[in-house]
Order: C-alpha cells, then sequence, then structure tokens
C-alpha cells in the first residue's frame, strides 16, 4: 500500500463517521421543542380557548392567568405543543360539552372519540397543522390544582405535533 492511500483511508475512517454523526444532529425530527415559540403562539391565539360558556370564570386561584403554554419532547417521537386554559363554571359538564360542541363546530373542528369518559375532543387543520382540541375536567396535573369553588372546573386544550404532522395523533392518546 502507498503511503498516500494510507493517509487517504486514514482520513476518510476519522472525518467520514464525524461528519456523519455530526449530520444527524443538524437534523430536526420535530422531536425537540426548540423554535416551537411561534407555534405555541399560534395555537394559544386559537379562538376556542377563549370562548367560554356564560357564566365561566378564571378559577380563584387563576385570576387572570389567560392561555398557557407548553412543549413536550419527552418521548421518542414528535414534541408535543399544547396550549390551555383553565376555568370555573357554575353548572353542569354536560352544558360544559354541549357548549364546546356548538363552538368548535362554528369554528371548523370535526368531532373525534373522547380520550376519557366525560370529557370531548374534536380535529382539524389549520394552516397545514393537525390539530386536537380537548375538553376535560380532570385538573389533577395543573399546579397548582385550580379552585373552581362551588361550580366545577375544567380545562380547554389545543395540541399540536411540532412538526404539524398527524403521525400518532388523536383523540384517543
Amino acid at each position: 500500500m502507498s503511503p498516500a492511500f494510507r493517509r487517504t483511508a486514514l482520513a476518510v475512517a476519522v472525518v467520514l463517521p464525524a461528519a456523519l454523526l455530526t449530520g444527524c444532529s443538524l437534523v430536526d425530527s420535530g422531536g425537540s421543542c426548540d423554535g416551537s415559540g411561534a407555534a405555541r403562539k399560534d395555537l394559544a391565539a386559537q379562538k376556542v380557548l377563549s370562548s367560554p360558556p356564560d357564566g365561566a370564570s378564571d378559577p380563584a386561584n387563576y385570576r387572570d392567568a389567560g392561555v398557557s403554554t407548553g412543549c413536550d419532547d419527552d418521548s421518542a417521537g414528535p414534541a408535543w405543543l399544547h396550549a390551555g386554559r383553565v376555568y370555573a363554571f357554575p353548572g353542569t359538564r354536560q352544558a360544559v360539552i354541549d357548549h364546546y360542541t356548538r363552538i368548535a363546530a362554528a369554528q371548523g373542528w370535526h368531532t373525534g372519540p373522547a380520550p376519557q369518559a366525560g370529557a370531548a375532543c374534536w380535529t382539524r387543520t389549520d394552516d397545514g397543522r393537525y390539530l386536537v382540541l380537548d375538553v376535560g375536567f380532570h385538573l389533577d396535573a395543573w399546579s397548582p390544582v385550580p379552585d373552581p369553588g362551588k361550580g366545577i372546573g375544567y380545562e380547554v386544550t389545543v395540541g399540536s405535533n411540532a412538526d404539524g404532522s398527524r403521525d400518532g395523533v388523536s383523540c384517543t392518546d
């Protein structure tokens, strides 16, 4: 083997794996929350989040909290973006679901199977992004847990994969 061939082979053996590994880290698979601020802002602007039934208000311990946003990137798939809001309501759970059923239909959402009993879910595509709208009554994940006073508490949430795809997204998640 000539010295030139050995140098070339050594350079390829060292440089090629490093280049491939570096290239892999530059490919965005949608699994990261980096750069998701604009998409989360768009989710927070969904009209349905600010369309509660008459009589609904912020829970006592969430006065003027408005819509909160977040991004979960702790799974193997795309990061999950979400925007949500909690409300206190003096009526029934069914009245909340009936209200959002009307609002969702008027805003172009399509009914999907509820993720859990007593909840409701809708889907739609907005500017190429597949969205899921959930209305639920289990508020244990909020910190602090919302205080609905003498009424009921509920949350309304819009979520999407960071890459906007429908992959792995459904109302039953």
